[in-house]
C-alpha cells in the first residue's frame, strides 16, 4: 500500500514539486523524481502550429510491411541536378523495398484488395482481414498458376462471408478486375483448402441495404423482414438466392400495401432476374393463403 509523502522525511521541510522532481524546500533533498509527463510528446519545432506528430502511421495488416517503410518524398525547392539525384534515389528506395516475387504478388494483391474494399464501401476491418487471408492463401501456396486478382476478389468476398457483410457475388465482380469464373475458382480454393468458417447467408441481411437503394419507408422494410421470417420457418429460404429471397420479401411487402414498386425494380436491385424474385412472391403468397 503506497503513502504520499507531505513532508521531508529528514528535516519535516515543505516540499516544492515541479514536472520531474520533488524537492525539500529546506534542504534541498529530492525525494522523489522521474515522474511521468503526462504533456504532449512533442517539442517546440517551427512547425508545432500545422504538424504536431512525431511518431507516423499506425501500423496496418493491409501493406506487405505492416507500414513500418520510410519514402523520400518530393520537394519543389530542390532543382536541376538535386532534383534529378532525389529522383534517382526515390525509384532505387522503391525497387529495394521489394525483394522477390512473392513480395511483389504481395504488394499487388493487397493494392488491388484496397481498391475493391473502397469501391464497394467496406470497413477498415474487412480490408486487413482480407489481405490476412491472401497472405494465408499465399502461404499456402494457392496462388501458383491462378490469377492473383481472383484471388484479392475472393478475399474480400470470403470476408464479407465470414462477417456478415452483405455483398453478392455479382457485385464484388462489377468492381473487381477479375471474372467471376476466376473468383469462383480461387474462392473454392480457400474454401478447400483453409476450411473458411462460412455459412449460408441470412437474406436478412440485405434488406436494409435493398431498401435504402429502392427507397422504400421504414415500415415496409419492417415487413419484409417478418416476411424473411416466414419464408425460413416454412422451408423457402434452403436452396435458394440469398438476395433473391431479400428482393421478393420486399416486393412481396410493398403489393400487400400497394407500394408502387415493380418486381424488375426490385430484381434489379438485388442482381436477380424477375423469375428469380417471383419464385420467393409465389411461395409468400400461397404459403399466406
Amino acid at each position: 500500500m503506497s503513502t504520499t509523502v507531505t513532508a521531508c522525511p529528514e528535516c519535516d521541510g515543505r516540499l516544492r514539486s515541479d514536472d520531474s522532481e520533488t524537492v525539500c524546500a529546506s534542504c534541498g533533498l529530492v525525494v522523489a523524481e522521474d515522474n511521468i509527463d503526462h504533456g504532449p510528446e512533442w517539442r517546440s519545432f517551427d512547425d508545432d502550429d500545422t504538424n504536431r506528430e512525431r511518431t507516423g502511421a499506425p501500423l496496418t495488416r493491409s501493406r506487405h510491411d505492416r507500414g513500418l517503410s520510410t519514402e523520400i518524398g518530393h520537394s519543389t525547392r530542390l532543382k536541376g541536378r538535386k532534383r534529378r539525384r532525389m529522383a534517382r534515389l526515390r525509384r532505387q528506395h522503391n525497387r529495394t523495398k521489394i525483394g522477390s516475387k512473392a513480395e511483389r504478388n504481395q504488394v499487388y494483391g493487397f493494392t488491388e484488395i484496397r481498391r475493391l474494399v473502397g469501391a464497394l464501401g467496406l470497413s477498415d476491418h474487412i480490408r486487413d482481414r482480407s489481405c490476412v487471408l491472401f497472405e494465408s492463401a499465399q502461404d499456402e501456396d494457392l496462388l501458383r498458376g491462378r490469377s492473383l486478382e481472383g484471388f484479392a476478389a475472393a478475399t474480400v468476398y470470403a470476408t464479407c462471408r465470414t462477417a456478415d457483410v452483405s455483398r453478392t457475388v455479382d457485385e464484388v465482380v462489377g468492381e473487381a478486375r477479375a471474372s467471376k469464373a476466376e473468383l469462383s475458382a480461387a474462392y473454392d480454393a480457400l474454401n478447400r483448402e483453409l476450411g473458411l468458417p462460412t455459412g449460408p447467408i441470412d437474406p436478412a441481411e440485405y434488406l436494409a441495404r435493398f431498401a435504402s437503394d429502392l427507397d422504400l419507408p421504414q415500415d415496409l422494410e419492417g415487413r419484409a423482414r417478418e416476411l424473411v421470417e416466414d419464408a425460413r420457418e416454412r422451408n423457402h429460404v434452403t436452396g435458394r438466392n440469398p438476395a433473391g429471397v431479400a428482393a421478393g420479401c420486399l416486393y412481396t411487402a410493398a403489393d400487400e400495401r400497394a407500394y408502387p414498386l415493380t418486381q424488375q425494380e426490385a430484381a434489379d436491385v438485388a442482381g436477380v432476374t424477375p423469375v428469380t424474385l417471383r419464385a420467393t412472391y409465389q411461395a409468400l403468397i400461397e404459403g399466406g393463403d
